[in-house]
């Protein structure tokens, strides 16, 4: 891969790809962290692709500006948390813990994202863990484990063992969303698929889950811009 440099104010940075399975070029954006990306087959030249690069710069600059930036837990800032924006204040405890509607951490401050992102795997676990014996027992069926990960790609999964697979950022989101993917992840358990079936069953213990669906695609990319570490 190679890198480009498009001058302005600001820069834009964009890393050049080349992929034999292209057809054609094509520009991409990272609604996550604001990443280019322009893939050229192997039969265009980069200087093509650096010329179609130049011809999209104000439709790129247009889609980076809409794109807001990441946010780092602190003191006196906020954290999404169950769909609300939490405020961070310090206060004489030994670990976080809510209060009043805040989030209140000890005074130390280079620890507080780290903290925070304790507190909330925590409380996700206990979350879904409830959320899917719920849903499980609904439909009869029982799961394996249960593992939380920071994933990008899914919110959530079921293997064919039965075994869960959740991402803990969903304890920002609104508690209908983390437990429309509970019944989700947990309908698998009687369909592994996607089908018509696969969504009735959704639908049968989870009647409101086309809302909550698009609330992840249209806010899903906000939970991930939230930076506990680097």
């Amino acid at each position: 891969m190679g890198r480009h440099v498009i001058g302005g104010n600001p820069p834009i940075e964009v890393t050049l790809r080349r992929s034999a399975r292209a057809r054609r070029l094509s520009l991409r954006v990272s609604r996550l962290d604001g990443r280019v990306t322009l893939t050229m087959p192997h039969r265009v030249s980069e200087r093509e692709g650096l010329a179609f690069v130049s011809e999209r710069e104000e439709w790129l600059r247009g889609h980076l500006s809409g794109i807001s930036a990441e946010l780092r837990p602190e003191i006196g800032g906020t954290v999404p948390f169950g769909g609300e924006d939490l405020a961070i204040m310090a206060g004489p405890v030994k670990r976080t813990r809510m209060g009043d509607g805040v989030l209140i951490v000890p005074d130390e401050p280079a620890r507080v994202p780290a903290r925070v992102e304790a507190y909330m795997k925590i409380h996700a676990r206990d979350r879904l863990a409830d959320a899917s014996d719920r849903y499980a027992a609904a439909l009869g069926r029982s799961y394996g484990r249960l593992t939380l990960r920071d994933t990008r790609s899914r919110w959530g999964s079921c293997s064919s063992a039965g075994d869960l697979m959740y991402s803990w950022r969903l304890i920002m989101a609104p508690a209908e969303v983390l437990d429309y993917v509970a019944a989700h992840e947990v309908a698998h358990l009687v369909e592994m698929n996607h089908s018509d079936a696969f969504w009735a069953v959704v639908a049968d213990i989870f009647p409101d889950h086309k809302r909550c669906r698009k609330w992840l695609r249209e806010n899903g990319d906000r939970l991930h811009r939230v930076r506990f570490r680097g």
